[in-house]
């Protein structure tokens, strides 16, 4: 099936689900839906950080520190997490995602709008990359990470996500990113 025509679940300001669309539909017409974002780390607890492929719907060619995408319609976030997880990591058998926390992004510049759950997982298997959604990868630590954020394109919905995540553990909630 071609990506654009995966069916979302279209939901509101209090993600509550209000109707359905073509995910292609949903991003043309900044339809809000739902997305998950999957930290994942080795056994030594490095980030899977990965450049998408150009041919991507959003933010083609951008780097992401996270793994995941849109939950498809009837989904759980929690579904969504272990599948996208699985299939951008090219592993079986991982365990469920750990959810962390949830959040509304909304870019006005681009009118991109999704209510987004942010997870985290170990991956001590070996990974084989999707190779549809991801052009390149490696494992960082996270100074590693820190010292690339400014020189590199990265997704802003996983930037933002990023910020967010660093805010929680820090004990300062989820809330608006720094």
């Amino acid at each position: 099936m071609n990506p654009a025509d995966e069916i979302l679940d279209i939901v509101d300001e209090n993600d509550e689900v209000v109707g359905q669309a073509p995910r292609g539909e949903a991003t043309a017409r900044g339809l809000r839906h739902r997305v998950v974002f999957i930290e994942a780390r080795d056994a030594e607890g490095r980030l899977f950080v990965h450049r998408r492929t150009a041919t991507k719907l959003v933010f083609p060619s951008h780097y992401d520190m996270f793994v995941g995408g849109v939950v498809g319609a009837g989904e759980s976030y929690d579904e969504a997490a272990l599948r996208e997880a699985e299939e951008e990591l090219g592993v079986s058998g991982l365990p469920r995602p750990t959810p962390l926390f949830k959040f509304l992004y909304e870019d006005e510049g681009t009118g991109h709008s999704w209510w987004s759950y942010v997870y985290e997982v170990r991956c001590e298997l070996p990974v084989r990359p999707q190779a549809e959604e991801v052009d390149l990868h490696a494992f960082l630590t996270d100074t590693e990470l820190e010292g690339r954020l400014g020189d590199l394109p990265w997704v802003p919905d996983g930037l933002a996500a990023h910020h967010r995540l660093r805010r929680f553990r820090a004990g300062g909630g989820a809330g608006p990113a720094a």
